[in-house]
């Protein structure tokens, strides 16, 4: 099972240092990353993307990665979704069905006013007591889902019949 976890700051400095946590967090094994996004909006509502470094060991697949793209874009880059292709359509369904529905990805987009920032992780193992107490120390938003294993295999195979 994989979380989807998304953590809103007021200040992009202190959602920084959260990312950077998050990733020692994972080279303590107390995380096991296949996402990990800071998204910050300008003052003029633009939204800019920053991930690990190529040499950090995030996505553990390219099936993994191809996955976290699509999700993350169903949640931030698709604000207010209206006409789009068969395919992307039922991604967007199968999201929904999995817990990431309008509603959720409302919430997101909530968190992600001009001028803040939000980490988007999403991991497919999580010592929770020990994830929390360090990022607790940040503060900020915090809204989660969960994705069984079948959901993400159904997901892959609909995703690969995308492309």
């Amino acid at each position: 099972m994989s979380e989807l976890i998304v953590i809103g700051y007021d200040d992009p400095s202190v959602a920084s240092d959260a990312f950077k946590a998050v990733q020692e967090l994972q080279k303590g094994h107390v995380v096991d990353l296949t996402g990990l996004a800071v998204v910050s909006v300008d003052k003029n509502g633009e939204i800019h993307v920053d991930t690990p470094g190529r040499s950090e060991k995030v996505a553990v697949s390219a099936t993994a990665g191809a996955l976290w793209g699509m999700v993350f874009g169903i949640l931030v880059l698709l604000p207010g979704i209206g006409v789009v292709g068969a395919a992307v359509g039922g991604l967007i369904g199968k999201l929904s069905q999995m817990g990431v529905d309008d509603k959720f990805r409302a919430k997101v987009q909530n968190l992600l006013k001009p001028g803040s920032s939000a980490v988007v992780i999403m991991a497919s193992k999580i010592t929770e007591d020990k994830f929390a107490a360090e990022m607790q120390r940040y503060g900020g938003t915090l809204l989660k889902t969960s994705l069984t294993e079948q959901d993400e295999q159904e997901l892959s195979e609909q995703l690969a019949g995308t492309q």
